[in-house]
């Protein structure tokens, strides 16, 4: 037995991307309880499965298989290639959700490329309040809340998440277009809150708990 066939049929049965050490960790264990069928990948290398990966991808293409090898930010995953969509959707008959807005597409994209973010910093760059289309993205799944900015008033920072890689076939962030250039661009900010200094404050305090005459 093959080891591209043993990882194609592991792949094939997986419900989620699989990773080289998970797809490896699964290869090793198979057969330990079974004393009379050795395994004979039980010593197989991550490097290995890597390399089985690759030349499934190639004999795919080769073949012009309906199906494809993606690799995703969580793993490796068969997907139906993308040609064969209008036949493969009428499996899925429910309805599709509603494709976002121009105004969430424009706050998405701010907020993927300058995460984590506060929403005053994502307003401040579109000129409208966001507080309808943050909450249309975060329902979608596309953002979440990542923290607190440490900032006068904690505000609340968003991130784009897993959901959002895989939705835009992103293996990572680093994949999104032109991102070093747009990670750097100015942009126009929230003004900060000052903070007052510490030792006035205190002088502030003094003085106003002097009784006076």
């Amino acid at each position: 037995m093959a080891l591209c066939q043993v990882i194609e049929a592991l792949l094939f049965g997986a419900q989620k991307p699989l990773s080289i050490k998970e797809i490896a960790d699964a290869l090793r264990r198979a057969g330990t309880e079974d004393e009379f069928s050795p395994n004979e990948f039980a010593r197989v290398k991550e490097a290995e499965v890597a390399a089985a990966i690759e030349q499934l991808k190639i004999e795919y293409m080769e073949q012009h298989r309906a199906f494809q090898l993606v690799e995703k930010s969580d793993g490796w995953q068969l997907v139906t290639d993308p040609s064969y969509a209008r036949w493969v959707r009428n499996l899925f008959p429910e309805p599709r959700p509603a494709r976002l807005s121009a105004p969430a597409l424009e706050t998405l994209a701010i907020i993927a490329y300058r995460q984590p973010i506060t929403r005053a910093d994502v307003e401040a760059v579109r000129g409208v309040n966001i507080d309808g289309v943050l909450q249309t993205l975060m329902e979608r799944g596309l953002v979440k809340i990542s923290g607190r900015a440490e900032i006068p008033g904690r505000p609340l920072l968003y991130e784009t998440t897993q959901f959002f890689l895989d939705h835009f076939g992103l293996k990572n962030l680093d994949q999104l277009p032109n991102v070093q250039e747009l990670r750097t661009r100015y942009l126009p900010a929230a003004p900060r809150p000052a903070t007052q200094n510490p030792v006035a404050a205190t002088e502030e305090q003094a003085s106003s708990a002097t009784p006076t005459d």
